[in-house]
């Protein structure tokens, strides 16, 4: 019985370690595209007001 109860602690421990990890990853893809975008040029559009004035 103890067995089983340490199988599922070391699962229960390895679970949360992949999920930890797959969130790091998660985070680091979304930082990494976010540096990508620091050297473009600015992507909004230009708008020019034409209207008159009144």
């Amino acid at each position: 019985m103890k067995i089983i109860v340490l199988l599922f602690a070391f699962l229960f421990g390895f679970g949360a370690t992949v999920k930890k990890s797959a969130d790091d990853m998660k985070k680091m893809q979304q930082r990494t595209e976010l540096n990508e975008y620091k050297s473009y040029p600015n992507l909004l559009p230009e708008v020019e007001i034409v209207a008159e004035k009144q």
